[in-house]
């Protein structure tokens, strides 16, 4: 019998990226490739109470998964994943053969000894059943032991380590597997999943079928392309391949490729995955991938403030996520008790009953050259540039609140001829009399994912002014058409978003501009004076 097997679970783990919804015809043909493949165990979604429905890979019980199951499973074992938290034992039916074959019981620390009884009651009704302990680094050797004694009474089919944060190194993959290896009752089975935030994904994958041999029957975890939440998963195809050149495997790579073609590239045009330095950064703490796509989302965010917010928050918060909790860590963070009453003044004086041109670098600026010259020539405004330096149109000021912006426009070579207002999100001391630093946290308002949006956050200062009438240039919202769009004057400034991205983001920006209009101290004219989809909120 071969030592080592292949459980691809694309259609469970790559779900979380299209909120469970794969489509029909991709379920059926993801799970025909890789019957064709020869992968020895396919993970074909989520048991949940509320069951699913056509084009979801989630289901009430073993009956409801049949849809999905080929009549001839050709030796192929088929699985599914219970959450502990998430799916009541109760309504899971006896084994048949033309059913589910096993259940993955997934469960975090504190609820391992629950968990036991799901397993029992799994392993009952028939089903092979794999026990799987969310990240196990969490685990100190003595609990990991005292726990394994408790599985050992049961004899479930495998006992997986599962490395949730992609935490992982040599070292510990070496030192989990050898206190299992060493404990665990030896007709059980060692699994192993893994996550790709270091870039190790591979390597452990491979290092942990090498450690193993000889030793004890495994089972490695992998999904097509590496789809999974944030940095993603081992890829199945890089696996497979080591398993086939290195140890004899017959697992047919070509029909693994014709997955890729057929139906990966078509699923990664509406969502993304894979390695960053953000999901580097939240490797390294243990952290959920949800904490930091929540904090990338920031304009005025860097990696190594991800990294001290990060570790500002409790290990066991971190390994959830909270929202409320770190935006206010987030706030906290970036909030200073600068004296800016200075600036303010000066800032008074220089707008005082003066017309405003707000200028954000959105496409418009380009497309609308005419109008906004048009405008400057009869207003004489007082121009801010938001974030960007123009070609053409000279500001008064360059605004900065969006700390990458801020760093790339740096390096531009008419940087310093410009007066500037910078928030202190950015910097908390002026280098220059030219720059004319604002207090972050009397512009700042919480409850948004975007709460540090630039405009806004000029908006709510210049409120604190005495203007004539504001006007705004290039504030066009996201456009997203056929996955390519241009939204900014400048291809250098162009942002990776996806579809659902851009129209949150625009739902969101609509939100805060309807709360800026309800809650502004003075209610002077503003007006548009390019494209806009937030236009008519003004009006």
């Amino acid at each position: 019998m071969s030592h080592a097997m292949l459980l691809d679970c694309t259609l469970r783990d790559g779900a979380y990226l299209v909120e469970k919804e794969f489509g029909e015809n991709n379920i059926y043909g993801i799970i025909d490739g890789l019957v064709k493949a020869r992968v020895d165990c396919i993970e074909i979604g989520f048991l949940e109470n509320g069951g699913g429905r056509k084009g979801k890979t989630v289901f009430k019980n073993s009956e409801d998964a049949k849809r999905v199951i080929p009549k001839d499973k050709q030796g192929i074992l088929f699985c599914v994943l219970a959450d502990y938290s998430r799916y009541s034992i109760e309504l899971l039916d006896k084994h048949t053969d033309d059913g589910i074959d096993a259940v993955r019981e997934c469960f975090f620390k504190k609820e391992r000894y629950d968990a036991i009884k799901y397993c029992e009651n799994i392993k009952n009704l028939g089903y092979k059943c794999f026990v799987q302990p969310v990240d196990i680094l969490g685990y100190s050797d003595m609990e990991l032991i005292d726990f394994i004694q408790k599985v050992n009474e049961i004899e479930p089919y495998c006992f997986s380590i599962v490395d949730t944060f992609g935490s992982m190194f040599q070292e510990d993959l070496h030192r989990i597997f050898e206190i299992i290896n060493h404990n665990l009752v030896p007709t059980c089975k060692i699994g192993f999943h893994s996550h790709n935030n270091m870039q190790l994904s591979n390597a452990l994958s491979q290092e942990f079928i090498r450690m193993a041999y000889g030793k004890r029957e495994i089972i490695v975890d992998g999904t097509i392309s590496g789809m999974g939440r944030g940095a993603g998963n081992t890829p199945t195809e890089l696996v497979a391949q080591y398993m086939v050149s290195k140890l004899g495997y017959n697992y047919d790579m070509d029909a693994i490729l014709d997955i890729i073609d057929e139906y990966m590239d078509n699923i990664k045009s509406r969502c993304s995955w894979g390695y960053s330095t953000s999901y580097f950064v939240a490797g390294c703490y243990s952290a959920h991938v949800n904490n930091v796509q929540y904090l990338t989302k920031k304009n005025s965010i860097k990696s190594k403030d991800i990294r001290y917010i990060l570790n500002k928050i409790d290990p066991c918060q971190r390994k959830r996520y909270d929202y409320g909790l770190l935006e206010k860590t987030y706030v906290e963070y970036l909030k200073s008790d600068i004296n800016d009453s200075e600036e303010t003044k000066y800032l008074l004086k220089y707008t005082d009953e003066k017309d405003l041109l707000l200028m954000a670098p959105g496409n418009s600026i380009n497309l609308e050259k005419e109008e906004i010259n048009d405008y400057i020539a009869d207003k004489r405004p007082v121009i801010i540039n938001v974030n960007f330096i123009h070609d053409e149109i000279r500001p008064d000021f360059l605004y900065f609140s969006n700390i990458k912006r801020y760093k790339y426009w740096k390096k531009d070579e008419r940087f310093d001829e410009y007066n500037k207002i910078i928030i202190s999100n950015i910097k908390q001391n002026a280098e220059s009399e030219k720059e004319h630093i604002i207090a972050f946290n009397k512009l700042v308002k919480c409850g948004w994912n975007n709460l540090d949006n630039s405009m806004i956050l000029l908006l709510r200062l210049v409120d604190q002014l005495n203007v004539k009438s504001i006007a705004i240039a290039g504030l066009d919202g996201f456009n997203y058409e056929n996955g390519d769009s241009t939204n900014y004057l400048s291809r250098d400034m162009e942002v990776s978003y996806i579809r659902d991205d851009f129209m949150n983001v625009n739902a969101e920006i609509t939100a805060m501009l309807e709360d800026y209009k309800k809650n502004r101290k003075k209610k002077v004219k503003i007006e548009f004076i390019t494209k806009s989809r937030f236009a008519d909120i003004f009006l």
